[in-house]
């Protein structure tokens, strides 16, 4: 029987500096995805209390796209030994990861709910939400758009040429 799906080694990071922003990153979403794990039931009622267009369904959907982004985006960040499709889907999970919070964050500025806790390390602790989660997390974007590019999975058409 013949498998269509074969796992390949990562390319190797365009600079070393890459390999360590990738790890750092890595680091960042695997402390924030075990704090909301961790509260997962209480994390959806906090999403709830955002009074996103969609309600409750949304809120619950959000929650675990949030959830399965952040763990999603560790096998590419990490280097490990996935397939061409896979390894794609990966890194445009880490690239959705911060998309989503930099929508949440503007929400909840430009809303007039008053909430307390912005959710990005769950319940376990109460982080205020403002414009200083929209910046740290476009700074964890550009760590994203770094790692990206440093370890890019698709080969260009000029190297398939050679």
């Amino acid at each position: 029987m013949r498998f269509f799906v074969k796992a390949t080694a990562a390319p190797k990071p365009k600079t070393a500096e890459t390999r360590q922003v990738a790890y750092f990153y890595a680091g960042i979403l695997v402390i924030i995805l075990l704090c909301q794990l961790f509260t997962f039931d209480d994390f959806l009622l906090l999403i709830e209390s955002f009074w996103l267009p969609g309600g409750v369904p949304l809120a619950h959907l959000l929650g675990g796209v949030i959830v399965a982004c952040e763990l999603l985006a560790l096998p590419f960040l990490l280097g490990m030994k996935l397939s061409s499709l896979m390894r794609v889907i990966c890194m445009i999970c880490g690239w959705l990861v911060s998309f989503i919070w930099i929508f949440l964050s503007l929400w909840l500025i430009l809303t007039v709910n008053n909430i307390s806790n912005i959710g990005i390390l769950g319940t376990v602790v109460d982080i205020l939400p403002g414009w200083w989660a929209v910046f740290i997390w476009l700074a964890i974007g550009i760590l994203s758009a770094w790692s990206s590019w440093g370890m890019w999975p698709l080969k260009s058409r000029q190297k398939l040429k050679k």
